[in-house]
């Protein structure tokens, strides 16, 4: 279900992971540039913190949850429990984690960061996603971000999910692998499509890039996108890299959609 943690607001950057010197600094730039709320932008007291009010608005996720694909349930059910579609086809990845429902008030941080040029946003969402998905993180021997095609990359001029992996793989010493997946073709916008549409939209999209294939037999690679709507994209993924060698892939996003799911 859905639930609001105060630990998910804590600083990304806490003292205890700095050095005094870095410390002091962060305090003069404190006094100098204030942290402002990743949402609102209002005064708040750490980096990477979340106003009170916009906390309250954010649907941040945690147990009870189905074991494979993260959708939140209503009543535990038990740490192995499924949701109905993981029972009747399991997807290509073997777990999911999101850090939130995506809803409108993660939908304005996240269009934010990804089109806004928010990249100070990453270091705030990597803690977060590291505070959702440890287990994912502590499993891993690659983590790798769900690729842009090369046109929408020169014009948003980076990718979203490659900067928190970025991060989290420093964080979490698992090596970071940016091009371990190669968007063959740009594919038309997701939006509006069901997961048969969306499947068919992205499918013969991916590959494991050459210079990896060498490396991937026997690994657990993490995939880290932004959005989970379907499941479609990450799956797709999750597939060549399966069928290239990996052991297991599991993804973690930074939200997912929650639909009702059919009797």
């Amino acid at each position: 279900m859905a639930h609001d943690s105060p630990s998910i607001n804590a600083d990304p950057h806490s003292a205890d992971a700095r050095g005094p010197i870095d410390q002091a600094v962060t305090h003069v730039l404190d006094l100098l540039l204030p942290p402002q709320c990743l949402n609102c932008g209002c005064i708040v007291e750490t980096t990477g913190a979340l106003c009170a009010p916009c906390w309250e608005q954010v649907s941040f996720l945690t147990s009870p949850f189905c074991a494979c694909c993260g959708l939140p349930f209503e009543e535990d059910a038990g740490t192995d429990a499924l949701c109905g579609a993981c029972h009747r086809a399991r997807p290509a990845y073997q777990r999911a984690r999101a850090v939130m429902i995506y809803d409108e008030a993660s939908r304005h941080m996240i269009l934010a960061y990804k089109h806004g040029d928010r990249t100070d946003m990453a270091p705030a969402f990597a803690a977060w996603a590291a505070r959702a998905g440890g287990d994912l993180i502590a499993d891993a021997d690659l983590i790798a971000p769900v690729p842009l095609h090369w046109t929408r990359l020169f014009r948003r001029r980076f990718n979203q999910a490659a900067l928190i992996a970025r991060h989290l793989s420093a964080d979490g010493g698992q090596k970071f692998a940016p091009d371990l997946i190669v968007r063959k073709r740009r594919t038309p916008s997701q939006a509006g499509l069901g997961f048969g549409g969306r499947r068919r939209n992205v499918r013969g999209a991916f590959r494991a890039a050459a210079k990896w294939r060498s490396r991937l037999a026997g690994k657990r690679v993490l995939l880290i996108d932004d959005v989970m709507t379907t499941g479609a994209t990450v799956s797709s993924c999750a597939r060549v890299l399966t069928r290239a060698g990996a052991s297991a892939v599991d993804v973690l996003t930074l939200a997912r959609v929650v639909r009702p799911q059919p009797e």
